[in-house]
């Protein structure tokens, strides 16, 4: 069973109003929401709903529950490929994914997020696809400490997932960015289990990646028993912290990455990464070296840099898949237990 619905996230100035697409598939519990595009440029997570309608579709087993699948949730930076909206419309609140769980009487972001969470609110886990930038290693990102999320995580099937802090466990730049509204977040907050898959290159559809977002989708749906059969996932996934503190630049001027800085390896502190040069004396400015020992996720290919960017990306490693046993909080019991449902 299929429909389609245009739900209506908020009005324009002009009166307009601003809309998606929802598409539901089954009926019954358990209830997945999945969402793409919260970034208008990060297309490939679209791609990816529109061949899991496709293959739903051409099944001819149902769903044992229901899938929820919003494909642009947020249409007003989808129109402008960007990733966040025009400051007309929201200058308060460029960024949809750090308004959650919204406010239904705020500003135009806060309005449409509010709107979505009464689609979320009664899911039992959620999908937040989201797509990295070409320098970015494809990976999925859970609460640190979340049981549940971490699960989903592992079902998703990437190589690699991050763990990452929240709140009073995380680092000072989790609130001087504001992280707290990020979606994910909101819906760990509430009790239901979320991730983040962040499916390489944006702005692009990139075949590997949507069908990295396909298998992923699927996986989570037989993961949480919507389909039958176990999840497709590789044998050596490896689990990390997502370390926010990011290996920056110290000077402007013209970064060239080492050919050795390739993501997706282990590296040590210390190790080589790259060099920022003044770009009309030629002198070197930073010699550019991991923070640490960790995951390699992400180098920047863009050569022009400022103080202050981010050049790389170095996620702390944990032991293993367990890793996590001994780091778990009262959100991994109340899961299990029931007891945090959409608290």
């Amino acid at each position: 069973m299929h429909t389609a619905e245009r739900v209506t996230l908020a009005r324009l100035p002009s009166g307009m109003t601003v809309e998606t697409t929802l598409h539901t598939y089954g009926s019954g519990e358990p209830v997945v929401y999945v969402q793409a595009a919260q970034h208008g440029r990060e297309v490939n997570g679209a791609a990816v709903l529109r061949r899991v309608h496709e293959e739903l579709l051409a099944s001819e087993g149902s769903l044992d529950g229901t899938l929820l699948a919003v494909p642009v949730a947020d249409p007003l930076t989808f129109d402008h490929v960007s990733y966040t909206t025009p400051p007309t419309l929201d200058a308060q609140n460029a960024n949809m994914n750090r308004v959650w769980p919204g406010d239904p009487t705020g500003t135009i972001h806060e309005r449409m997020a509010a709107r979505l969470w009464e689609l979320v609110e009664g899911a039992d886990a959620i999908v937040d696809l989201h797509t990295g930038s070409r320098d970015t290693l494809t990976h999925t990102v859970y609460r640190r400490g979340d049981a549940p999320s971490r699960a989903l995580a592992l079902a998703f099937g990437t190589a690699v997932c991050l763990a990452e802090a929240a709140d009073e466990d995380a680092e000072d730049e989790w609130a001087e960015r504001d992280f707290d509204g990020k979606f994910r977040v909101a819906a760990s907050e509430a009790g239901i289990p979320a991730i983040t898959p962040e499916l390489a290159h944006n702005r692009e559809l990139v075949e590997p990646a949507i069908e990295t977002g396909v298998r992923g989708v699927f996986n989570v749906l037989r993961h949480l028993g919507l389909r039958s059969g176990d999840p497709e996932t590789p044998a050596d996934q490896r689990v990390a912290r997502n370390h926010l503190g990011r290996v920056r630049s110290t000077a402007s001027g013209l970064f060239r990455p080492t050919r050795a800085a390739r993501v997706g390896q282990w590296v040590e502190a210390g190790t080589p990464l790259g060099r920022v040069t003044h770009p009309t004396t030629y002198e070197t400015l930073q010699s550019v070296e991991a923070s640490h020992d960790g995951l390699l996720y992400s180098v920047t290919r863009e050569a022009t840099v400022t103080a202050g960017s981010t050049l790389a990306g170095v996620a702390l490693p944990l032991d293993d898949r367990a890793g996590e046993a001994d780091e778990s909080d009262d959100r991994s019991a109340d899961h299990e237990s029931g007891e945090g449902a959409n608290r």
